[in-house]
């Protein structure tokens, strides 16, 4: 990918990389072929990222353009907010406290170029720092009253780079451009990033499914590469992001997603399609909202609990809103046991859904992508237990067997309804579940991060399964170049 980078006075940098063009913003504003050339890799070193300035409007012009920019124009706006930025410094508060642990005064001031800063004890804070907020070079500072907290961060323009710092900067940036996968021995066009946890005992996706993921993606022409939570800074890097970890609002999935739209990847869940569809409360009210059947369910607050027994008969369903894996789910057969679970979830969230139990044999699941039906399973309950996992039983019996069959097999009342049910949220990955009693399909929730694991969601399909996932990577990124 050419790289610029963008820079008030291109005489007074030197570097000794190839593939690196060195111009100004005025050129990189008004220049016809940058308006016209896609994948371009911009560098945004300019004196200020002020709303108006020429920084500001490198960047934003930048994603127009959908050229990879650091720093981002979401970055730049982050920064007008500096208390969500101390908030998301809480996610690393041990690496925070260690960094200063041998620190004897209350307050550290440093500076950080591309990840590196000059003290060599505090470059792995530094790089931290790094992959939650990137822009080129920062200035933070930690202050210490009970324990040690980031008091500020903002960016540093070139203008305020301490003439000692120079050196580092240089190294920083020229560390930045020469990192190990540009050199990558094959020259596929675009790039994917698979986002995996391989400590997550409950993933997305098995080992087996990942490989056939990559083994896809390369038969298509996509160079794919497995990242962790610890790579938000290489997402810059990427054309795509495919996200095979468990994903949450209040977590590090949902930071990925963001990241990756903001910078105009193509992003596999997207961060719409999480916030939408890990919320079984926004669920409720959308599905309803669009007259598409599902079980009858009510909304609890600590105001109308005490209601619902009037509304449902025993026994009926609780959930909690972030519930997934049929965790956080209840069935509730009295009620003193609806006391006492009310009690106990109340703690973790102000509103809980209440839901008709509907017993059947088994949970369909209709897998669809880009709008289209990719594989349908029935999940059968876990025995003599009436939900498809069984989290107290044994692991060798915890979870239900399951049944695939081929799309055009499956009812068409089951793929109409999945169609309709994920049109609403958008062309993602979904999968939706489903519950069919006489003759109807009732819609239970939609999944933005299906499982697709060997033998079981591809057994139809088989390697064509992952090939068409990565074809709509491929012609999604495409589109939006």
């Amino acid at each position: 990918m050419p790289k610029l980078i963008v820079v008030e006075n291109p005489e007074s940098w030197q570097f000794r990389l190839d593939d690196v063009e060195v111009i100004t913003p005025g050129n990189y504003i008004a220049g016809e072929h940058y308006q016209q050339t896609k994948g371009l890799k911009v560098l945004n070193l300019c004196k200020s990222y002020q709303y108006q300035s020429y920084g500001y409007y490198v960047s934003l012009l930048a994603e127009a353009r959908h050229h990879k920019v650091l720093p981002g124009v979401t970055t730049i706006q982050d920064f007008r907010f500096p208390s969500i930025l101390r908030e998301d410094s809480q996610d690393f508060d041990n690496l925070i406290q260690q960094s200063f642990k041998n620190e004897t005064g209350d307050r550290v001031e440093f500076n950080i170029y591309f990840g590196i800063t000059q003290v060599e004890s505090l470059n792995k804070l530094a790089k931290q720092l790094f992959q939650y907020i990137q822009a080129p070079s920062l200035r933070a500072v930690f202050g210490k009253r009970n324990k040690w907290i980031l008091q500020s961060i903002k960016p540093l323009s070139i203008g305020e780079v301490p003439e000692a710092d120079r050196v580092l900067l240089q190294r920083g940036l020229e560390q930045y451009l020469q990192r190990k996968r540009e050199y990558r021995p094959d020259k596929k066009k675009y790039d994917l990033a698979i986002l995996v946890n391989p400590k997550e005992p409950n993933p997305p996706s098995d080992e087996k499914a990942i490989q056939r993921f990559i083994k896809a993606a390369d038969q298509v022409g996509l160079y794919a590469e497995l990242i962790t939570k610890n790579d938000l800074d290489k997402l810059v890097q990427f054309d795509a992001l495919f996200i095979r970890e468990t994903t949450f609002v209040n977590h590090h999935t949902f930071r990925f997603a963001k990241k990756a739209q903001s910078l105009g990847l193509t992003v596999i869940d997207d961060p719409e399609s999480i916030l939408k569809c890990t919320n079984k409360v926004y669920l409720f009210e959308l599905l309803n909202a669009n007259k598409i059947l599902t079980p009858k369910s009510f909304v609890l607050s600590k105001e109308n609990v005490k209601k619902l027994p009037e509304k449902l008969s025993y026994p009926f369903i609780l959930k909690q809103p972030d519930g997934a894996f049929s965790k956080g789910v209840h069935k509730i057969s009295s009620a003193t046991e609806y006391k006492e679970v009310t009690s106990m979830m109340f703690k973790d969230s102000d509103l809980i859904i209440a839901q008709e139990y509907l017993p059947t044999p088994f949970d369909w699941r209709v897998g669809v992508l880009d709008g289209k039906p990719l594989y349908v399973c029935k999940y059968f309950m876990a025995t003599e237990h009436w939900q498809i996992v069984n989290w107290n039983a044994q692991e060798s019996s915890r979870e239900g067997s399951v049944e695939s069959i081929s799309v055009d097999q499956a009812p068409a009342g089951l793929i109409r309804t999945a169609l309709k049910a994920t049109s609403l949220i958008g062309d993602s990955l979904y999968g939706v579940d489903m519950k069919e009693v006489d003759g109807k399909f009732y819609v239970i929730e939609i999944n933005d991060n299906p499982n697709i694991d060997a033998s079981i969601e591809d057994k139809i399909l088989k390697d064509k399964l992952y090939s068409t996932i990565m074809e709509v990577f491929l012609n999604k990124i495409k589109v939006d170049r």
